[in-house]
């Protein structure tokens, strides 16, 4: 038999792995935001910015669909899945990472005394617009409309304009309402409950098509942070922020991998899953914005989707170990160094209460500075220190938020696996969600 005439083998097709293409997508935008920065590119830099911009509001757009529905379908299964035990060990997991992770903080602060160090002057304090209390809880689980939506208004170029935003926490209590009630009708829901499992999967669907643009959209957020961010101003607060840094990496790289190896979970694998919600989390500083990720990451990682449509957006506005734990005890011990305050036991106890319950308190507001601003009211510590480590915040806000959403994809882990419910053959790897956007590589993989 001639040659010619031998059966061809199928070519292999050569893939990049997703997770390559987001890491290239990082080097590649460091790349042009370091251009950008060093000759003063501004076209550039706004190139990334509006890329940057466009690809996060492109996973926001999907929060509230994705959220409403996924728990009325996770409610509707009420019966498959043990749903008030599930969320009780939820949220005392997210307590034990939260005390876990503000130990970590305040051993750091009172082993580096970070205001002590820092040369930055007292003139630029200043009080924070807005501020957190005890009582924004209770008025933020309270929707609006039936969509959880909030307009505000502001001037620009002496117009008004008026953006839409939404609140996490409402769309949670709402899905939870609309999922009781649709139970409790019984057979005549049955249309609605199908109809939002519909929406459900085209809502997946879409999820993937846009993290299938993660190496472009975290690319260009990272160089926009390099061209834009004032990394010169960290210099009078070094210590502080290497502090944050180095506690946030102790809390990723040591106690998260103990916690899931100590519940007989492959470390390697965990942290395959979760890079995506990680990497994207530190580029974008933004845990709704990266909600979807992060709930699509769990779904890799063999968490139910009854029990990860709860467990994920609840944790997106509770569940913050970098901004609610390891920054609020670092910042008020360097405040109160700052301003001369001496803290003893009793202090250092309050801020570990705050970072464990605070969280809950400011679930229905955003943002690092009025969780700290709660710890400092608390403690009683001048809020005008807040004014003093603003300057810096975007680029601790990158670290804290890997943090975040980390621990919010960790938790769903362990306690699916502690309940029986965790996939050990989606986790281990040894089989693919049919939307996976690696699972279109395996079968060209096996044939090859």
């Amino acid at each position: 038999m001639s040659l010619s005439s031998a059966p061809s083998q199928p070519r292999r097709r050569f893939r990049i792995p997703f997770w390559a293409q987001v890491l290239l997508g990082l080097l590649l935008g460091a790349a042009l935001g370091l251009i950008a920065r060093v000759w003063s590119v501004d076209w550039l830099t706004q190139t990334l910015s509006t890329i940057g911009s466009t690809f996060v509001q492109l996973l926001r757009v999907i929060v509230v669909p994705l959220i409403l529905t996924a728990i009325i379908v996770s409610i509707a299964n009420l019966r498959q899945v043990q749903n008030a035990r599930l969320a009780i060990q939820t949220l005392i997991w997210f307590a034990i990472t939260s005390l876990i992770a503000v130990a970590i903080g305040i051993g750091i602060g009172l082993l580096t005394n970070p205001g002590a160090t820092a040369t930055i002057p007292l003139d630029n304090a200043a009080e924070p617009s807005s501020t957190g209390s005890w009582l924004d809880f209770l008025e933020s689980i309270i929707p609006a409309n039936i969509l959880g939506l909030e307009a505000s208004s502001e001037l620009d170029d002496g117009s008004v304009a008026t953006s839409l935003s939404f609140n996490v926490l409402q769309l949670v209590v709402l899905g939870i309402v609309l999922g009781a009630a649709a139970l409790a009708v019984g057979d005549r829901a049955k249309a609605f409950i199908d109809f939002n499992r519909s929406v459900l999967e085209i809502t997946q669907k879409i999820t993937w098509w846009v993290i299938k643009l993660a190496p472009i959209g975290s690319g260009a957020l990272i160089g926009r942070a390099i061209a834009a961010y004032g990394w010169d101003l960290v210099a009078p607060l070094a210590v502080f922020t290497a502090d944050v840094y180095i506690g946030c990496l102790i809390v990723l790289l040591i106690v998260y991998p103990v916690l899931i190896k100590a519940h007989g979970l492959s470390v390697r694998r965990f942290a395959a899953g979760v890079w995506p919600t990680t990497q994207f989390g530190f580029v974008s500083r933004s845990s709704v914005g990266t909600l979807p990720i992060t709930r699509q990451s769990v779904r890799r990682l063999g968490v139910p989707d009854e029990y990860g449509s709860f467990a994920v957006p609840f944790g997106a506005t509770t569940k913050m170990d970098g901004c609610a734990a390891i920054y609020p005890a670092l910042a008020a011990i360097t405040v109160a160094q700052l301003f001369g305050v001496p803290l003893d036991v009793t202090d250092y106890l309050l801020i570990a209460f705050v970072s464990v319950v605070g969280s809950a308190a400011t679930a229905g507001l955003t943002g690092a500075i009025v969780m700290l601003s709660l710890t400092l009211s608390t403690l009683g510590l001048p809020l005008e220190g807040v004014g003093l480590l603003i300057a810096i915040d975007p680029i601790l806000d990158m670290i804290r938020t890997a943090t975040n959403v980390t621990g919010q994809a960790l938790v769903p882990v362990i306690v699916a696996k502690r309940n029986g419910i965790l996939d050990r053959d989606v986790y281990d790897g040894r089989r693919l969600l049919d939307d996976d956007p690696e699972a279109a590589e395996a079968p060209a993989a096996q044939a090859a």
